[in-house]
């Protein structure tokens, strides 16, 4: 069963914001990024067990091109995203979401 995504507000915020900043350094970047981002989420959704357990239930999928994972929770029939989160932040925060 293919589950559906559902951004929580703050991973939401992440993703729009970083899709703006790359479109804003190269014209077409944007869209490779929401790309990559989408390819990466239909994984999650197909086969959320095939990928690790970073903290508790917490999973994660790395984004390929792009230094960003995406960190989830598959509940029911959704895959909560929890983070759109870049490589180099903090990864305090995204903890503090779970």
């Amino acid at each position: 069963m293919t589950l559906r995504p559902f951004f929580r507000a703050a991973a939401r915020l992440e993703y729009d914001e970083a899709a703006g900043w790359y479109e804003a350094q190269r014209s077409g970047l944007g869209v490779e990024f929401v790309a990559e981002i989408e390819r990466a989420l239909q994984q999650a959704c197909d086969t959320p067990q095939r990928f690790p357990r970073m903290l508790s239930d917490v999973q994660c999928v790395r984004v390929r091109r792009f230094p960003y994972s995406i960190f989830f929770r598959a509940r029911g029939d959704r895959l909560v995203v929890l983070s759109v989160f870049h490589a180099r932040r903090d990864p305090l925060i995204w903890r503090e979401r779970t």
